[in-house]
């Protein structure tokens, strides 16, 4: 007898993080992981500096204080507010309390490359529907339904395309789906989102039994090292997923930061307002150099590359990194022309673009 894993696992591709490190350089400019280009706000680093002295008691393992401020924030009910380390977590448990073998989980083409290692990892079938130019179709993910469907995935926007459904597209959806079908709406990018027509799903789970909106503190808020995210459900859910959660998932300074972040609504804005500001400046460089970009409503953008000749994306990334840049190659999601940038400091998109400016050039 041999052990062996569930058979999902074993066809499993890990995750493999955005590059934190080039060979040859003591320090890099890292555009690959859709960090924060402000970083933390102030007052979050010094509150998780403060429960220092505290690290051998054990956090509250219902995040109350965290998740009252959260709810006080964006006006939820608190009851239906559970946490986790990183909103990957909560993800993972939603695959596991609704999912397994003999199960589907469905999911765009050009999706977050972690919804397929949920689903295998609880012995699911993960599920692509087709994309219209890059971008999440309501219709495709339907025609995908079948009876053996439980998890219905969506990030809105979407990583890493940058593309969003409108609060129109998404209640579509939801209609479409059976009662039984979990829809998680994973808005890890909502706080960047400035258009009128976009919503993180707030309205959903308040008309539903069977829609989850999940949130992160790793992006607007830069803290991805903290390990904090957050999920809105109904209370069915909430019961399910803490039945099932590990007992003290959230740390005491992840918690003490998080409370703190999300009270610094001007940090906050400061660094949307970066976003707004950048992101279409980086999209008009590149597009006046050649080359075609997605358009994105996140704090990163999706540059498209020639598949042959002397500008590949395999180039590209080459010629980038030898500058000491580190953005992301997003073969992994299906757009093996793609390079991922994230929207850092002004030195920060300024190099990069150089750096890909003097790689068109070459012949």
């Amino acid at each position: 007898m041999v052990l062996t894993p569930r058979p999902g696992i074993i066809k499993m591709a890990p995750y493999v993080p955005g590059a934190s490190k080039l060979k040859g350089f003591d320090t890099v400019i890292k555009l690959s992981s859709n960090e924060g280009a402000l970083g933390p706000s102030p007052k979050a680093t010094a509150a998780f500096k403060a429960t220092g002295n505290e690290l051998h008691r054990y956090p509250d393992g219902n995040a109350l204080e965290l998740r009252k401020s959260i709810g006080d924030r964006h006006g939820l009910n608190p009851e239906k507010v559970i946490c986790g380390a990183g909103s990957d977590e909560i993800l993972a448990l939603l695959a596991r309390a609704y999912a397994g073998p003999g199960d589907e989980i469905l999911f765009g083409e050009h999706a977050f490359v972690m919804y397929p290692i949920f689903a295998l990892s609880v012995g699911a079938t993960p599920i692509k529907a087709p994309e219209t130019k890059y971008t999440v179709s309501v219709d495709a993910l339907l025609s995908k339904v079948t009876e053996h469907t439980r998890i219905v995935y969506v990030a809105n926007p979407n990583n890493p395309t940058g593309t969003m459904l409108t609060s129109d597209e998404m209640s579509r959806l939801r209609a479409g789906l059976r009662e039984d079908i979990l829809l998680v709406i994973d808005a890890a990018y909502a706080e960047y989102v400035i258009r009128d027509d976009y919503s993180p799903g707030i309205e959903l789970v308040d008309a539903s039994e069977n829609v989850v909106m999940t949130r992160t503190f790793s992006k607007i808020y830069a803290m991805g090292g903290a390990r904090l995210g957050w999920a809105y459900c109904p209370e069915t859910v909430c019961e399910v997923i803490n039945k099932i959660r590990p007992p003290f998932n959230v740390t005491s300074g992840a918690q003490a930061a998080g409370i703190a972040a999300v009270n610094d609504v001007e940090f906050m804005t400061r660094s949307r307002d970066h976003n707004t500001e950048w992101l279409p400046w980086l999209s008009n460089q590149l597009e006046g150099m050649g080359l075609n970009t997605v358009p994105s409503v996140g704090n990163f953008l999706l540059v498209l590359f020639p598949r042959s000749g002397p500008h590949t994306s395999d180039k590209a990334m080459d010629f980038i990194t030898s500058r000491g840049i580190v953005p992301r190659r997003t073969s992994s999601a299906g757009i093996p022309e793609g390079i991922r940038i994230t929207v850092g400091i002004e030195d920060e998109i300024r190099a990069i673009t150089g750096a890909i400016s003097d790689f068109m050039k070459k012949v």
